[in-house]
C-alpha cells in the first residue's frame, strides 16, 4: 500500500496531517504574495496549502514567512573540506534542502570508489543529494589525476535513483576539437541533463558547445557573459564560492523577467566561510540588498533551481510536493528558524538517527621524497611566465616578469612578490615535480602547501623558501593531505584531510577552528589573500584562463597547450 491514501484523507481534512506549520505566510513564487496559510505535510509530502487543518503535530509559524527548501545546483561537497554527512549538518539548518554535487574532486583520486562513496552517502542524509557523474577525470591531458574515467565507466551509474546525468563538462577545447572521449560521453548521455563549464566562451563556439546537448552554465564572469548565455537558452548558475565570486557581477542579471532561467550555487565554500557569512542564504540576503527583486531571488534560490536540473518534485510549497521549507524571519535576513527537508525537522536528533558509511581513499598521498632542491626553476632566458592572480577569481593573468637566474635557478623574488610556485604528484604514478612563479599572494616568508589542488588533486605548495617548501610537501604525506603553513623549518599550523586528501573525518566547528589558524599562520607570512588555501588550489586547473600550473608544467589555458 502506497502512502497516497493518507495523503489524500489528510489534503482533504479528513483526518489530521502529520504535522501542520499554523499561523506563517507563504512566499507564493508564482505570484509573489505572502498569504498567510496553514501548511499540511503527510510524510515526505506537502499536502495542503491556502486553507485550515488539524494536525497531529502543529508547529507554532506566526509571525515567520515560509519558503521553498533552497537548491544548491552546483558544488563539491569535498571543498567544504568536511564528508557529507558533516556537510548537510553544516548548511541544512541554513535552509539548504537539496545540494546537486559533482564528486569529481574524489573521483579524480579513487575514480569510481569515490562516486560511490557519495551515491551511498546520499541516501543517508536529512538533506537531498543529487549526483552529477564526473565528466573529467582527469579534467585534460595535461595533468596526472589517480584514475581515468571514460564513457563505459559512468554509463552503469546513469540511471542510479540519485543520478541526474552528466556533471560540468570542463573540457570545452575537447568538445569544440571533438575529441573521442568527449563525444563518447556526451552520446552517452545525450537526452539526460548535462552540465556546463565554459568560462568566457563565446560567439560561435558557445553555439557549438551547447549544440552539443550541454544546458547550465555556472562559469560567467560579467553580466555581459551571463546574457548572452542565457539568450543562447543555456540556464546561468550565479556562484558565490569561498574563490569564485561572481554574484556582485551577475546581480544586475537577476529580474523577475530572467528567474526563471536563473540559479544559484556555491561551487566551492569551507566552514569558515559559511560561519562568518552564510551559504545560500548568504547569497539570497545580498542580492536583495543589491537590488533584485526578493521573488527573483527566492525563484533562483529554489523554483527555477529545480526546473532547471528536472526535479519536478519540489521548488514550491504546494501540494503534492517535497515537503522542503524554510521557516525564516523576513525575506530580506534570510535566517531560518526550522527547516524541513522532506518533513524532517533539520535538528540534532535528525542528524543523530542519520547511518553513516564508512570513508575511502585514505592513506592516498604517495609522493616522492622531495628536498630543497626539487623547487629550483632552471632556464636560461629571463622573461618568465608569471600566474597573476586575481583576488575573488579563478581566472588569472598570463604575466611575464624579468627574472634572471643565478647558479641555474631562478629564485624567488619577495620585493617584487614574486614567489615560487610547484606542484608534486601525489598518486604514485610518475613522481613528476613543475616549478613555476604566481604573484599576488604577498608572502614575505615561509611556504603553505595543499592537497586541495583542482582537479587532479596533486601537491601544490608556494613558498619563498625550498627547504620550507620540502617540509611542507614531507608534512603533507604524514597527515594523509590537506593544509600545512610552514616557516623557519617549523609547522606553524595545519588542517589534516585524511579522506583522499580532501575531507577531514572531523565535525565541521573543528575544521572551522583550524582553518582560522591556518589563515592566521599565512597573514604572519605576510599573505594578503582571504582564502589563499582555496586560490592555491585553483591555480592548477588548466580549464581556467588564462595561466596555470599541473605537475605537467606551466599551461598556456588560451592555446590549451604546456609552455
Amino acid at each position: 500500500m502506497t502512502d497516497l491514501p493518507r495523503r489524500i484523507d489528510q489534503g482533504r481534512g479528513n483526518t489530521p496531517a502529520d504535522i501542520v506549520l499554523k499561523g506563517g505566510r507563504i512566499f507564493d513564487l508564482i505570484t509573489g504574495h505572502l498569504v498567510e496559510s496553514d501548511v499540511a505535510i503527510c510524510g515526505d509530502r506537502i499536502v495542503g496549502t491556502f486553507a485550515t487543518y488539524d494536525g497531529v503535530r502543529e508547529i507554532d509559524c506566526t509571525g515567520k514567512i515560509l519558503v521553498p527548501g533552497f537548491i544548491d545546483t552546483h558544488l563539491h561537497i569535498e571543498s567544504s573540506l568536511v564528508t557529507p554527512f558533516e556537510f548537510d549538518r553544516c548548511v541544512t539548518p541554513r535552509g539548504v534542502t537539496t545540494a546537486i554535487c559533482d564528486p569529481h574532486e574524489i573521483a579524480n583520486v579513487c575514480g569510481l570508489d569515490g562516486i560511490r562513496y557519495f551515491l551511498d552517502a546520499s541516501s543517508r542524509t536529512v538533506m537531498d543529494i543529487r549526483v552529477n557523474l564526473s565528466s573529467c577525470v582527469p579534467s585534460t591531458h595535461m595533468e596526472t589525476a589517480g584514475a581515468d574515467l571514460g564513457a563505459e565507466d559512468l554509463i552503469p551509474l546513469a540511471d542510479h535513483p540519485r543520478v541526474i546525468g552528466l556533471a560540468e563538462f570542463m573540457n570545452f577545447p575537447g568538445v569544440l576539437m571533438k575529441d573521442p572521449g568527449c563525444i563518447a560521453k556526451l552520446d552517452a548521455f545525450a537526452g539526460r541533463h548535462i552540465d556546463g563549464h565554459a568560462p568566457l566562451l563565446r560567439g560561435r563556439d558557445l553555439n557549438a558547445y551547447i549544440a552539443a546537448g550541454i544546458r547550465t552554465e555556472h562559469e560567467a564572469t560579467t553580466a555581459e557573459e551571463a546574457m548572452e548565455k542565457l539568450r543562447k537558452g543555456m540556464r546561468v548558475l550565479i556562484r558565490e564560492g569561498s574563490v569564485s565570486k561572481d554574484m556582485e557581477a551577475l546581480a544586475e542579471v537577476l529580474t523577475e523577467r530572467t528567474s526563471p532561467y536563473l540559479c544559484l550555487c556555491t561551487d566551492d565554500r569551507n566552514p569558515l566561510d559559511i560561519a562568518e557569512h552564510g551559504h545560500l542564504d548568504h547569497m539570497i540576503r545580498t542580492l536583495i540588498v543589491r537590488g533584485c527583486p526578493p521573488l527573483a531571488v527566492y525563484r533562483a534560490a529554489s523554483l527555477s533551481a529545480a526546473e532547471a536540473f528536472g526535479l519536478k518534485d519540489r521548488g514550491l510549497i504546494a501540494p503534492g510536493l517535497r515537503a522542503d521549507i524554510a521557516v525564516i524571519d523576513s525575506l530580506e535576513g534570510c535566517h531560518a528558524s526550522m527547516v524541513l527537508s522532506g518533513g524532517v525537522a533539520a535538528d540534532d536528533a535528525a542528524f543523530a538517527a542519520r547511518d553513516t558509511v564508512p570513508p575511502v581513499a585514505r592513506g592516498s598521498v604517495r609522493a616522492p621524497t622531495v628536498t630543497a632542491q626539487s623547487f629550483r626553476h632552471r632556464g636560461n632566458a629571463a622573461q618568465t611566465p608569471v600566474i597573476g592572480i586575481l583576488p575573488g577569481k579563478i581566472i588569472t593573468e598570463h604575466l611575464t616578469e624579468t627574472i634572471h637566474p643565478e647558479d641555474g635557478d631562478k629564485r624567488p623574488d619577495t620585493a617584487r612578490d614574486l614567489i615560487r610556485i610547484a606542484v608534486v604528484e601525489r598518486h604514485g604514478r610518475n613522481g613528476n615535480i613543475a616549478t613555476g612563479f604566481v604573484k599576488g599572494f604577498g608572502l614575505g616568508r615561509g611556504a603553505i602547501a595543499s592537497t586541495v589542488c583542482h582537479d587532479h588533486h596533486n601537491i601544490a605548495v608556494v613558498g619563498a623558501d625550498y627547504d620550507d617548501m620540502a617540509l611542507a610537501v614531507t608534512r603533507l604525506g604524514q597527515i594523509e593531505g590537506g593544509f600545512v603553513v610552514v616557516a623557519d623549518g617549523k609547522v606553524l599550523a595545519e588542517l589534516p584531510l585524511p579522506v583522499a586528501g580532501l575531507m577531514s573525518l572531523e565535525p565541521f566547528e573543528a575544521v572551522r577552528d583550524r582553518l582560522i589558524n591556518l589563515r592566521a599562520a599565512a597573514q604572519s607570512l605576510g599573505v594578503t589573500l582571504e582564502e589563499p588555501f582555496l586560490q592555491l588550489a585553483f591555480l592548477c586547473l588548466p580549464v581556467i584562463p588564462h595561466l596555470k600550473i599541473t605537475d605537467h608544467g606551466m599551461v598556456d589555458v588560451d592555446r590549451f597547450a604546456l609552455i
